[in-house]
């Protein structure tokens, strides 16, 4: 009897270990097999990358550029957080947390400069952001290829005159004593306006200037975004006899919304952002009520008065909400209309 208990329990032992031994093998076998797949993975990789190395090489010089002028500067970011002196470098300066944060929010020009760089974007957005659009819509229904061109061309080269030229042609046309506006106004029994020392007109002034210059440069994308339209489409609702607002409101207008709402995501991610070089030259100290924005009191702070860890908190808090800004737009916009940018 002991030896038949004996046999059994050496049975079951031996069982036991070829049990285990079988694990073992089997392990070993799915870590060779999770090898075998990373490695896969990574041969796919490489020939993926090796087979489109042109296409690759194409958009190289553009993240060297981005990498170089956008991300590396990041590392200076910290002097928003450091008693920043040039003569000790970035990280010479005693740190003091959100100290300049807190002065920027606390400071009486805080609403003012949130309120003008807001006012400013929006007008913009909300006066000049379908205009590209409308003069797409209108340049694509022209059937004059000579005349297209003709239109095109001048309504792209306002985009390639600089910041200065521009000012200096706003002056020239809204002068109170020679400008062709004024002229208008006194012709007509009115009292010249001094529009540029007026703070209630530069808004106004600004966006109609931006708009002028922008539209047509900005219409490009809509006129490219046009010629992916099915003509079929076009066609058959000639068949059934829409007309031609008919055709545009069913037809190219759904076709180009994803252009569309993807350029409207990216203008709204910039929505505290107002170019300070346009503005810089624009205003002066009897428009800073309604022309101060966030950049330029940025630029005189820290070129001028040498608040450069006070500017540069500033410039990163306009980022911050620049960025959670698109974001937000992004996830609305995808709900809505399920146009993304990711």
């Amino acid at each position: 009897m002991d030896a038949a208990v004996n046999t059994k329990m050496s049975t079951a032992v031996l069982l036991l270990v070829r049990r285990n031994d079988v694990d073992e093998k089997c392990s070993g076998l799915q870590t060779n097999a999770t090898g075998f797949e990373k490695n896969e993975k990574w041969s796919h990789v490489g020939r993926m990358l090796w087979r489109n190395r042109y296409l690759y090489l194409l958009i190289l010089p553009a993240v060297i550029w981005y990498a170089t002028f956008m991300y590396a500067p990041l590392y200076g970011a910290q002097i928003a957080f450091r008693d920043f002196m040039p003569a000790l470098g970035i990280t010479g300066g005693k740190w003091v947390g959100f100290k300049y944060f807190i002065q920027f929010f606390e400071s009486e020009y805080f609403w003012r400069l949130m309120k003008n760089t807001l006012g400013i974007s929006l007008y913009s957005i909300i006066m000049g952001f379908p205009v590209p659009v409308i003069l797409a819509l209108m340049m694509n229904e022209v059937r004059s290829k000579v005349f297209k061109k003709s239109v095109q061309t001048i309504v792209y080269m306002p985009h390639f005159i600089s910041a200065v030229v521009v000012v200096s042609l706003i002056n020239a046309m809204l002068s109170p004593s020679s400008g062709l506006l004024n002229q208008i106004i006194t012709m007509f029994g009115g009292t010249p306006i001094h529009f540029m020392a007026e703070p209630k007109y530069f808004k106004t002034v600004f966006v109609i200037s931006e708009i002028w210059q922008s539209a047509g440069y900005g219409s490009i994308i809509y006129l490219a975004a046009l010629t992916s339209i099915d003509p079929s489409l076009y066609e058959a609702a000639t068949v059934d006899g829409a007309s031609k607002w008919k055709k545009l409101i069913h037809i190219t207008l759904p076709g180009i919304m994803p252009t569309i709402m993807t350029m409207l995501i990216l203008r709204m991610g910039a929505v505290f952002t107002v170019g300070y070089e346009k503005t810089m030259l624009m205003y002066n100290e009897a428009t800073y009520e309604t022309a101060d924005v966030i950049s330029t009191y940025v630029y005189r702070r820290a070129f001028e008065g040498g608040e450069y860890s006070f500017s540069a908190a500033i410039g990163l808090f306009n980022s911050i909400i620049n960025f959670i800004v698109i974001i937000l737009f992004n996830k609305i916009s995808k709900k809505i209309s399920e146009v993304s940018l990711w």
